[in-house]
């Protein structure tokens, strides 16, 4: 899944600033099969994957599983390698809506604290791949959801 191509069939008119995110697709087997671990944002409740913009000192990776942590409470082992991409458009107080090009990497859930920088924030859930693609937003996300085959370390 690469949103690339779909930055470049914009319009003209529609063209605007793009700015990175790095999120975390949160994951664990369980009796034999795989979860996904889905938040809910703070205003909406949508439910979406940890995310968030650049650490600085942190790669994309280390930014995906600290975001993980902050917003889901879990920690494990993120693959170096990009499963895909997704557009969203993020809607901020007195501002225009940004739009979010956001790189997701995998990340094999070794364990889920009750207790976490965001707790009582969010909600969160675990999902089969295909129930948590009919719960997003995004149809390229969802798209990954739908064809994720998890790995494990």
């Amino acid at each position: 899944m690469n949103a690339r191509p779909l930055l470049q069939d914009r319009p003209k008119a529609a063209k605007q600033p793009v700015l990175q995110q790095y999120s975390a697709l949160c994951f664990r087997i369980k009796r034999g099969r795989p979860e996904v671990l889905l938040i809910t944002t703070r205003k909406s409740r949508r439910w979406i994957i940890p995310k968030g913009w650049l650490i600085p000192g942190l790669s994309p990776q280390e930014t995906a599983l600290q975001e993980a942590w902050e917003e889901a409470g879990v920690t494990g082992h993120c693959s170096e390698v990009r499963l895909g991409q997704f557009l969203y458009h993020k809607h901020r107080l007195n501002r225009l809506p940004t739009l979010c090009l956001v790189d997701v990497f995998p990340v094999h859930v070794l364990a889920v604290e009750q207790n976490y920088p965001e707790t009582g924030a969010r909600k969160r859930k675990w999902f089969s791949p295909k129930k948590a693609a009919q719960k997003v937003n995004s149809p390229e996300l969802a798209e990954m959801l739908r064809d994720f085959k998890p790995y494990t370390h």
